[in-house]
């Protein structure tokens, strides 16, 4: 009994020896509360805003039992040997013509991969749109990458289309001296329970106001040339806007709200509060209606229109999530529909614009390789 006991008093006395430590360590090191990349001071040099604990503590519980995502991007920003072979985002950016369109795709994984199918998107916004500037923008890649080597499809659009530019960026130098600087120093984003998702909402909002043009995940295949419509997303629902593709004008007023809203109202625990939640809330209050399909140019006082179902999402997000259903319920009917949405469930969106079907068989044929 006495053995025992003691043996109580000791763990009880080594745990909270190691909640102490913990507690100090969060107290004491600017680092976990704020992470390495937004640990740099301003210019002005005033030291950053004091944050609540409980992002530090959050960011402390991703560190010790989450996948590494935050510590392997801020690991690869620190050294920016990766410049040999790609050009820095924000110094190429801001060289950039406003005058030429530009469309916009991202990876977020911090290992600088991107695959066939990945490309395939890429090469179909080049393709289409052979006077605009088409950017792959790589989130802070290992030093080690071999661009080349290690991402054929990449060194085939680098090769085949003088309209792709692949570039690298981190968030420190992309966020700098703009109106997500301090929220990103917060260590928000850090703390996100969905990171890498969240980084590419950020991104695309902040992108889009600061350059100007048309942002796409990069699982999205287009048909046709996007290139007379400004201002526009695609509805996911009759309640929702997708921002799977989102075009915003340059230091316009619309894109500034979003950008408020991701620094204002971002949510750390809600997947898609901070992007499609960020784009449907701000055109919600800009045209006084929830339903998409009432959000017109007229409507929304000019400054942007929201695309039907039938040309952005032509198998909506939503019926993806049969596949669970049809588990559990066995229903032909979730089978049926399910076969249906398998090529769109397999991790591919169409982007149609009114155009034929057979388009895509043409394209494929002569310049793109088929994504699955």
């Amino acid at each position: 009994m006495k053995g025992s006991r003691g043996l109580a008093v000791v763990s009880r006395r080594h745990l909270l020896a190691l909640l102490a430590l913990c507690l100090l360590l969060l107290l004491g090191t600017n680092l976990l509360v704020q992470g390495p990349q937004s640990a740099v001071l301003p210019e002005n040099g005033n030291a950053p805003q004091k944050q609540p604990l409980g992002i530090g503590v959050r960011i402390f519980l991703k560190r010790l039992f989450g996948d590494g995502y935050g510590q392997r991007c801020d690991r690869h920003a620190a050294n920016r040997s990766v410049e040999r072979q790609l050009p820095e985002a924000t110094k190429f950016l801001d060289q950039r013509d406003p005058g030429r369109a530009a469309y916009f795709f991202v990876e977020t994984s911090c290992n600088g991969l991107v695959n066939a199918r990945q490309a395939c998107a890429v090469e179909s916004a080049a393709l289409l749109h052979p006077d605009a500037d088409v950017y792959l923008l790589l989130l802070s890649p290992p030093p080690e990458l071999d661009v080349r080597r290690q991402n054929p499809s990449v060194a085939n659009l680098m090769d085949g289309y003088r309209n792709v530019h692949v570039l690298y960026f981190n968030l420190v130098d992309y966020f700098k001296g703009g109106p997500l600087e301090q929220w990103f120093r917060s260590g928000a984003l850090r703390a996100s329970n969905f990171e890498q998702s969240h980084t590419s909402d950020a991104f695309r909002y902040y992108t889009l106001w600061k350059y100007g043009g048309t942002y796409m995940d990069l699982d999205i295949i287009l048909l046709r040339s996007l290139s007379a419509l400004t201002n526009f997303a695609g509805a996911e629902s009759s309640e929702d806007i997708a921002a799977g593709v989102l075009n915003l004008e340059r230091h316009s007023t619309l894109a500034m709200e979003c950008v408020r809203e991701i620094r204002d109202h971002f949510r750390g625990d809600d997947w898609g509060a901070n992007g499609p939640g960020v784009i449907t809330r701000t055109v919600q209050k800009l045209c006084g209606t929830e339903n998409t399909q009432e959000m017109t140019f007229d409507r929304c006082k000019g400054r942007f229109q929201v695309r039907t179902l039938a040309d952005f999402s032509m198998i909506s997000f939503s019926l993806c999530s049969l596949e669970a259903e049809r588990k559990k319920n066995r229903h032909r009917t979730f089978e049926k529909e399910q076969r249906h949405n398998f090529f769109y469930c397999k991790g591919v969106r169409i982007v149609k614009i009114s155009t034929s079907a057979a388009m895509i068989d043409t394209m494929w044929h002569k310049k793109l390789s088929p994504p699955i």
